[in-house]
Order: structure tokens, then C-alpha cells, then sequence
């Protein structure tokens, strides 16, 4: 863990980032605008089989976000508040698309307020332009042959492409 500035209001804006979307890009840069630091949290989910393993989960966000100071990329384990209180951030970044993120997202937060009260969650709604773009959607397009790349990084899309490489016609 690096030292902060004293008061520094840092944010974990954690997920498993399986892949990472031009959503998550524009989450974070909206972030920047409300935090000294984000802490992009990279995390596995014990129920879900990952695309990409969390290595490369995590050289694909620090490609991805190479351009933008205060962000840095870590593994996380474990319980996101507990994450928190290792790497001294106030707050939780969290993205909602829909009424149904936003129940799961309320009931998470009610929960971690309960496991850590000093921590608190910030929702962000995403943009119009990436509002509809999930790691879901963009795993299907690829592994259906589709071009993933309107909705993701560039590394990431050289990544889906490598790993689903498209018929030629």
C-alpha cells in the first residue's frame, strides 16, 4: 500500500471486469471528477467462469487506463469493504444501468454499511452513449464472431479478438 495524502478521498470501484468495457472506462473517468484516487479493483466472482483470468484482467485495465492519473489497478480479495479498509478508501464506485442494478447495487450498500458504517457507496448512472454496454454482451458478440470493438478498449479489443478470432469470408 503506497502512502496517501493526508484526507485524500480515494475511492474502490471494484469489480471482476470480465472484460473490461468502455462502461467501466467512463465510470472511472467520472470518478476522477468526485475523488483524489480510484482504486480499480479487480476481483473473482466464486460463482462465475471468467473469459479472461485475473492476470489478464488486470493488464487489460492498466492498458486500458494508462492515460489517467490517479487510477491505479489492483487484485482484490475477499470482502470489498475489507478491501477498502486495506487500502484506505472512503467510498465505493459502483455503476447502475437499470432499476435492476439499482436494487442489487441498494442492497449491497445497506450491507456493507452495516459491515463497515465509516464506508460509503457512491452510484454513478452511466452515460446514454455506454449505458447499454455489459461484460455480458460484449463476451457474447465476441464468441459469436461478432466486432466487439465499439464496445470496448482497444487492448481489449485486440484481447477478444485473439481469443475469438473472426471467420474470414
Amino acid at each position: 500500500m503506497t502512502s496517501a495524502r493526508p484526507h485524500a478521498r480515494r475511492a474502490l470501484f471494484p469489480g471482476t471486469f470480465d472484460p473490461p468495457t468502455s462502461g467501466h472506462l467512463a465510470l472511472i473517468r467520472r470518478g476522477l471528477a468526485l475523488f483524489d484516487e480510484i482504486v480499480v479493483g479487480v476481483a473473482t466472482h466464486p460463482t462465475k467462469q471468467a473469459l479472461f483470468s485475473a492476470a489478464e484482467r488486470l493488464d487489460l485495465l492498466e492498458r486500458s487506463v494508462a492515460g489517467l492519473e490517479r487510477v491505479r489497478v489492483l487484485r482484490i480479495e475477499g470482502l470489498v469493504v475489507e478491501a477498502c479498509r486495506r487500502l484506505a478508501c472512503s467510498a465505493i464506485l459502483r455503476g447502475v444501468r437499470s432499476g435492476t442494478d439499482f436494487d442489487y447495487e441498494v442492497t449491497l450498500a445497506r450491507n456493507n454499511r452495516v459491515l463497515s458504517p465509516a464506508i460509503d457507496t457512491v452510484l454513478l448512472v452511466p452515460d446514454p452513449e455506454v449505458a447499454h454496454v455489459t461484460a455480458t454482451i460484449v463476451r457474447e458478440v465476441a464468441a459469436l464472431g461478432g466486432d466487439a470493438s465499439p464496445f470496448v478498449p482497444a487492448p481489449v479489443a485486440a484481447a477478444l479478438a485473439q481469443r475469438f478470432p473472426r471467420p474470414t469470408p
